[in-house]
């Protein structure tokens, strides 16, 4: 599918989803679940206002990821980027009233002994 936003789409990442099953102890385990089909996206930096907000709330949302608005993208999900090897865990995911893209708001996860970026 195409849209307004298309051109603007420069990575594919996959979509990795949190799926839970019995532990056989009577709990949950919860382990993540490639998904079948990567989406295309754009990787952000938030405005200064988003982080303004983000540090007044105790929020670790380090990055905007822009998708086409038919991205079945969650809250919870991990996004990876394969190509560079960044990861991203998702937030929350909003859309303007307009469907013209879907913003997901997440936090890039950083491997043990890497550089703040």
């Amino acid at each position: 599918m195409t849209g307004p936003i298309t051109h603007l789409l420069n990575r594919k990442l996959e979509v990795w989803r949190p799926v839970s099953s019995p532990d056989g102890y009577g709990g949950q385990s919860t382990t993540l679940a490639l998904q079948p089909a990567p989406v295309a996206a754009k990787v952000d930096q938030p405005s200064a206002s988003d982080r303004l907000v983000a540090a007044q709330t105790d929020s670790d949302h380090s990055h905007d990821i822009y998708l086409q608005p038919s991205a079945d993208v969650r809250r919870g999900d991990e996004l990876r980027d394969e190509a560079t090897g960044e990861q991203w865990r998702v937030f929350a995911v909003v859309a303007p009233s307009t469907p013209v893209y879907r913003k997901a708001q997440a936090q890039l996860i950083q491997g043990e002994g890497e550089p703040d970026g």
